[in-house]
């Protein structure tokens, strides 16, 4: 029988109960978590526990729903049995879109802290992630870990010294980029594929590459050193694109862009077959901690499925939840997520609030990495809820904050507040409506005020975005656009 953990119902809209101050939660609990997690951390040295090896898997806008134990027509029997033998996190929140997913998974700081709050990293774009932000992979290579990265990387491309090679990572293999085409492995006719800060040229479809690469990063390991392994699929991103005997599997589907998104999830499924395999031949598996999750909700507007051509019916499913990647609905921050660790974490289902910022400080105090050298942390260390069942120190989330836009949550009180003009205001309960169907704003106005002054207090932390820098930049900074004077006089025929 599943255990199923429900640590999120609490008086609607209010978190004074846990002892959440105001600071704390436009830190993001920062008072307790750095010093809970280093505090963990010599805990576990001091003990002389073995720390685990950690496979780190995400997938490329994956909908919810679109996975099979969440009820899929898309086959996932690889995820599925980590989803059966694990922890399903139920309320696993990332951000709406990959390159701050990613940062705040480095970081377990939320993107506004670094100019991330808006829009992902273009292929154009000259910033990455800062240099002076201390990332998961050194903290645990300084704690002793082998740290490999296999796949798509998104945090910065334009200066080698954004590089995962040089931010933490023995040895790279992917693409750097948001968007690659999947058997050209390059963006706008420009090869973008790398074995460590090498380019390299090679056929084959890229997921499939990243497995097998993940796999041989396993078999290649010294085991008497805790290994780090941080995979990211680039499935099932547009373009929609993959071998034809995956896409031969979903010939029932009619909706040609579903069916070769389904295609793509069912590479990425065999190849975490593949890496589970490769742990349990090396004798790593009992002692294997892996996390799966998408890095956003599935794509459901074109405006975010990135810089491909996509037709209007996109095919990623976020049921049972609202809208998806790009937005601050559930469907586009609530992703399919779990926890699988032989004998450490049990099998059911956790409810309780986690954030992708999280997994920071909950992996380096498994670990027993020290967190001195990071800056303030948002994210909180939530073992204890995963393996036993304790209740989630998170009451309070920041969906994210930019100049325009505010969504927060407090409890189950949820607030997307467009400051823009027009200008719009909604607040959900969560626990009555977790599809956000029903605006209670009107309702509810001293909560409204409530989370919006909190919304304003973030902002006044928040760094200046990146992307909004870069545009500037490139609007301003371009040479101008001159027609060619002989073009008058073919307009007047002459």
């Amino acid at each position: 029988m599943d255990n199923k953990i429900n640590t999120s119902d609490m008086p609607n809209g209010h978190c004074a109960g846990a002892g959440i101050s105001r600071r704390q939660f436009v830190a993001g609990g920062t008072a307790i978590t750095a010093a809970a997690a280093i505090g963990i951390a010599q805990r576990a040295a001091a003990a002389g526990a073995t720390p685990p090896n950690i496979v780190y898997i995400i997938s490329d806008d994956q909908g919810y729903a679109d996975v099979g134990y969440n009820g899929s027509d898309i086959m996932t029997p690889n995820i599925d049995k980590l989803a059966a033998e694990g922890a399903r996190l139920e309320q696993f929140y990332a951000q709406p879109m990959c390159t701050p997913t990613r940062a705040a998974l480095m970081t377990g700081r939320y993107p506004l802290r670094y100019g991330f709050q808006l829009g992902v990293i273009p292929s154009g774009g000259s910033y990455g992630l800062p240099a002076d932000e201390y990332l998961l992979p050194e903290a645990l290579k300084d704690a002793g870990y082998r740290t490999a990265m296999v796949g798509k990387w998104h945090l910065g491309h334009a200066d080698v010294n954004f590089w995962p090679r040089q931010r933490g990572f023995d040895s790279f293999y992917g693409a750097l980029v948001g968007e690659i085409d999947h058997f050209e492995h390059g963006a706008h006719g420009v090869l973008d594929w790398y074995r460590d800060n090498e380019l390299l040229e090679e056929e084959g479809f890229d997921n499939t590459l990243f497995g097998q690469e993940a796999a041989r990063v396993i078999e290649g390991h010294d085991t008497a050193t805790p290994l780090f392994l941080y995979l990211a699929f680039t499935a099932p991103h547009s373009p929609f694109q993959a071998p034809e005997e995956y896409v031969a599997k979903y010939a029932h589907i009619e909706d040609e862009q579903r069916r070769y998104y389904a295609a793509m999830i069912g590479v990425m499924d065999d190849e975490i077959g593949r890496v589970v395999a490769a742990l349990e031949a090396k004798g790593m598996r009992e002692n294997t901690l892996i996390v799966f999750q998408s890095d956003n909700g599935g794509v459901r507007s074109a405006m975010f499925a990135g810089e491909s051509k996509v037709g209007n019916n996109l095919p990623a499913d976020n049921s049972p939840y609202r809208d998806g990647k790009g937005t601050t609905y559930e469907g586009g921050t609530r992703v399919c997520a779990l926890m699988n660790w032989p004998g450490k974490v049990q099998a059911g289902e956790v409810t309780g609030m986690m954030h992708v910022v999280d997994m920071l400080p909950t992996l380096a105090s498994l670990a027993g990495a020290s967190l001195e050298k990071s800056k303030p942390l948002d994210g909180m260390d939530v073992w204890a809820t995963v393996s036993e069942g304790q209740p989630s120190p998170r009451t309070s989330m920041v969906y994210n904050v930019d100049p325009t836009n505010g969504t927060i949550r407090e409890g189950d009180m949820k607030l997307r507040w467009t400051a823009a003009l027009p200008g719009m205001v909604e607040l959900y309960d969560l626990a009555a409506d977790p599809g956000e169907t029903t605006n209670i704003a009107e309702q509810k106005p001293e909560v409204v005020d409530g989370l919006k002054a909190e919304v304003i207090e973030i902002a006044k932390e928040m760094a200046p975005p990146l992307l909004m820098m870069e545009a500037i930049k490139l609007t301003f900074g371009a040479p101008p656009v001159s027609a060619d004077p002989s073009s008058m006089f073919n307009q007047l025929g002459e």
